[in-house]
């Protein structure tokens, strides 16, 4: 029987014809059976952040950004994602939730205000998001996982093969930028372009380029968000 329950809200504007938009909830469905416990997910559309959900953000176990972008609104999505990260809740971002976790970062910790993604802002003079020099929309790839990192912890393993759907990744022209941070690369691609980042000295703070949840798709638990849940159960606890 179950008796722990979990309250996750999905940064984005849901949309039925997205595939991770379909395969999120069965992905956590699988992480909750697989730890015993209830989730309940509640969309967050970006347009209605500030406006409507801000003061709740704290009611929930975990946030998830996730992809499908240009979002609606970005300013929500980055209020929120910065509200995790500041707040100690438990947060995953994947694919467009990775590529504004970036720019959250770079923006209100970096300290590149006008850090922006060449999609919604094709002027943009601060481009830390940029194009892919080869498309990744439907396509896998191995990522290899830094030694002693947290995502490591989680994989157990130092290489993963993984499903994307983006065209946009992290401009690497910025890593100058993150040495020295707390926003750390655990994760990079043959070429070593960055493809997974984590936070220190937070619960959960991962985001990838690829996407975890479409292991559900082939009724497959994932790693990351079996950990992401865990995470959140642990937060549920210390209310």
């Amino acid at each position: 029987m179950m008796n722990r329950k979990i309250k996750i809200g999905l940064i984005g504007d849901y949309n039925p014809g997205v595939t991770a938009h379909i395969a999120i909830p069965k992905a956590l469905r699988l992480s909750s059976e697989k730890l015993n416990c209830a989730v309940e997910y509640f969309w967050l559309n970006t347009d209605l952040i500030t406006k409507e959900y801000f003061n709740e953000l704290n009611s929930f176990n975990g946030l998830w950004a996730v992809p499908a972008s240009p979002y609606k609104d970005m300013k929500g999505a980055l209020s929120a994602i910065k509200f995790a990260r500041e707040n100690n809740i438990p947060f995953l971002g994947t694919c467009g939730g990775f590529q504004h976790t970036i720019i959250e970062y770079f923006r209100n910790i970096v300290g590149i205000k006008n850090a922006d993604h060449p999609e919604s802002n094709p002027e943009t003079s601060a481009p830390v998001i940029s194009a892919l020099s080869c498309s990744m929309v439907e396509k896998n790839g191995d990522i290899f996982i830094e030694e002693g990192s947290f995502t490591k912890k989680i994989f157990n393993a130092g290489k993963t093969n993984e499903t994307y759907h983006c065209n946009y990744g992290f401009n690497q022209n910025y890593l100058e930028q993150l040495k020295g941070s707390d926003l750390k690369i655990s994760g990079y691609d043959e070429n070593k372009e960055v493809r997974i980042v984590e936070l220190k000295n937070h619960p959960f703070f991962i985001a990838t380029l690829f996407q975890p949840e479409r292991s559900s798709l082939q009724n497959k638990n994932h790693p990351l968000i079996d950990a992401f849940a865990e995470a959140a159960i642990n937060k549920a606890a210390s209310f």
